[in-house]
């Protein structure tokens, strides 16, 4: 295969404000709409043959956006299930556990619908999810293949990658609107890039603030 492209989606409303974001399917921010299409410039010069896409607005908006075409919805590539912790703030849980680390801690039990994932969990799905890579990867020759998810599971997914723990994911801060690359150099896997974003600075004369076509 070519490479293993990872985005994260753009901005919305709870990312922008630190709110840990799982299952709540909330839309992009008009800056997070930005972002989306910011993404089209990076990916012009990839050859995809195959888009994963998580299945929250968020992540689609963003694939459909950035013109990822025919996008495939891969409910493994879910955000981490915060469990009780879903919606609240780093900084609102050190109020009751200063020491707690997401990567090491995992989340407290919430509703039936949505108890909460361990970080060994989200690994076993990473893996999953990369075990379907390397198959497409097989019919893909030397295409890319494009991951559309979300911050915490990509972290995890490059971890495993990597041959890490998925607690080592934490490693490897991700930005809104971020483009990620994995490939491997004398068969060994590795990141070939990671975080990039187009400038703000640059938005105006690259991304209208309204589309052309809605």
């Amino acid at each position: 295969m070519g490479e293993l492209i990872l985005i994260r989606h753009g901005e919305t409303e709870w990312s922008r404000n630190g709110q840990h974001t799982s299952h709540t399917d909330l839309p992009l921010t008009p800056l997070g709409e930005r972002q989306a299409r910011a993404l089209a410039p990076l990916l012009a010069d990839r050859d995809i043959a195959l888009t994963l896409v998580s299945p929250s607005v968020r992540a689609r908006r963003t694939a459909e956006l950035a013109g990822l075409a025919a996008p495939r919805i891969t409910p493994e590539l879910r955000e981490w299930d915060y469990g009780g912790y879903e919606g609240v703030t780093t900084h609102e849980i050190h109020r009751t556990r200063p020491d707690w680390n997401l990567w090491t801690d995992g989340v407290t039990a919430g509703p039936e619908a949505h108890p909460g994932e361990t970080p060994t969990a989200v690994g076993e799905r990473a893996d999953r999810i990369l075990a379907e890579v390397r198959e497409a990867a097989a019919r893909a020759g030397d295409e890319d293949i494009a991951l559309v998810a979300h911050s915490h599971f990509l972290r995890v997914l490059t971890a495993r990658y990597l041959g890490l723990t998925p607690a080592e994911g934490t490693l490897f801060q991700l930005a809104t609107g971020a483009v990620s690359r994995l490939g491997r150099e004398h068969g060994q896997p590795v990141i070939t890039a990671w975080n990039v974003t187009l400038p703000e600075s640059l938005f105006p004369a690259a991304v209208p603030d309204t589309p052309e076509h809605v």
